[in-house]
């Protein structure tokens, strides 16, 4: 069980990672303000997340080749994630804009340019797989499951990626995280269920899990300007660090944030888990 350290010797300590987003579409604007322009640049944002923020890995969201958006090209966003590669050391994690379409020619385009690393391409879901699968494969990266909060899903993309030829050790899943507010208790019923059932010998389960807690800054109540609610940066950042919290009880093994202060206090809270470790 996570952080039982009085009944066995913990092998694997949780990671924190940061995300990396390729467009300022959808950011808000308490991010905006406190994180200045480097947000702007996604090779300076990555490169910071390593030099300065001791992020443990990055996780790059290629949003900017929606559609429905700025509709950048494969090619475009091949070129981003070389320019990353370059710029940082760090693990990379990459999704794409969540377009299962396009995600198909981005993913492609993107695990070629990273053919000489060893990336994590997602999510994966049960009409995509085959295309990411195929992708990383190809080039040598792991492939991310994404579950949809749903056991039964979790266990099924997985096998599915399996059958497909991607070994249990080149797979994650990505349960779907909730903020705090918005369905976090749900959240982790479902995360203490995937822990519980691979403890409990279920194999399809016994991948990593990584959770993305930069959604607490799409809850109304943690970035709403209203005065009478406190500084909105802090209750932002106290969102986002609790939503993460909550995700490292519940098992999972790879935590996304957005905000370096949360890194900070996430870190802290983690070393305080760890026995100082």
């Amino acid at each position: 069980m996570p952080f039982h350290a009085f009944e066995s010797e913990r092998i694997v300590t949780p990671l924190i990672g940061m995300e990396v987003v390729d467009t300022l579409r959808g950011i808000d604007d308490v991010s905006k303000a406190s994180m200045g322009d480097i947000i702007e640049d996604p090779v300076r944002w990555a490169r910071t997340c390593e030099n300065e923020w001791n992020a443990d890995f990055i996780n790059v969201k290629l949003k900017s080749a929606n559609p429905e958006e700025e509709n950048r090209s494969p090619e475009e966003c091949a070129s981003l994630v070389s320019e990353i590669l370059k710029a940082t050391t760090l693990p990379l994690v990459i999704y794409g804009c969540g377009s299962a379409e396009k995600d198909a020619k981005v993913i492609d385009a993107v695990s070629q340019a990273a053919a000489k690393e060893r990336v994590f391409l997602g999510p994966a879901d049960q009409d995509n797989y085959k295309t990411i699968a195929a992708a990383a494969l190809s080039n040598g990266h792991g492939v991310i499951g994404f579950a949809n909060l749903d056991i039964n899903i979790a266990k099924q993309i997985v096998i599915l990626l399996m059958d497909f030829g991607v070994r249990r050790e080149d797979i994650m899943v990505d349960p779907l995280q909730a903020a705090l507010g918005m369905g976090i208790e749900y959240t982790y019923s479902t995360l203490e269920r995937l822990r519980n059932g691979a403890l409990m010998g279920d194999q399809s389960l016994q991948v990593p899990m990584i959770c993305d807690c930069s959604v607490a800054f799409t809850a109304r109540e943690a970035i709403e300007m209203n005065p009478d609610m406190g500084d909105t940066l802090e209750r932002a950042i106290n969102w986002e660090t609790i939503t993460a919290h909550t995700s490292l009880l519940a098992g999972v093994d790879l935590i996304v944030v957005r905000h370096p202060e949360s890194l900070k206090r996430v870190k802290k809270i983690l070393s305080s888990l760890t026995g100082g470790a």
